[in-house]
């Protein structure tokens, strides 16, 4: 079975890169533009993996991580952040966040991490 990646960004063009590049590596991918559409895939489809953007309108990443972990508390996700909020990079990682990507990030940089952090790669 395919491996599930949730891509959580208000950025389309983010999204849809992502998007792209996780599925020529083989993952299903699900894409939210905001923590409602995230909250409601997490709970639909238990993806393996979220990808989640900090800085996002309405619900900022911090809350949704939060709700996510409610859900699914052993949740795996990285997040991505234009910002260099070093206290809001750290309160990510005291709820589990396994890492961080500041944007730009470099895409062969994500598509690492992602093999890294998913669980199939954690299992052996």
């Amino acid at each position: 079975m395919k491996e599930k990646i949730l891509i959580v960004d208000d950025q389309f063009g983010i999204r849809i890169l992502l998007n792209e590049v996780l599925q020529k590596e083989g993952y299903d991918t699900y894409q939210a533009a905001n923590g409602i559409q995230a909250l409601e895939i997490v709970s639909k489809h238990s993806p393996d993996l979220v990808l989640l953007d900090m800085k996002i309108p309405g619900m900022d990443g911090i809350e949704i991580l939060k709700r996510m972990r409610v859900i699914d508390k052993e949740i795996r996700v990285i997040i991505m952040t234009a910002y260099g909020e070093l206290d809001m990079i750290q309160e990510a990682r005291d709820l589990g966040a396994l890492t961080h990507f500041a944007k730009p990030f470099d895409i062969d940089d994500i598509r690492t991490a992602v093999k890294k952090y998913l669980p199939a790669a954690n299992s052996f």
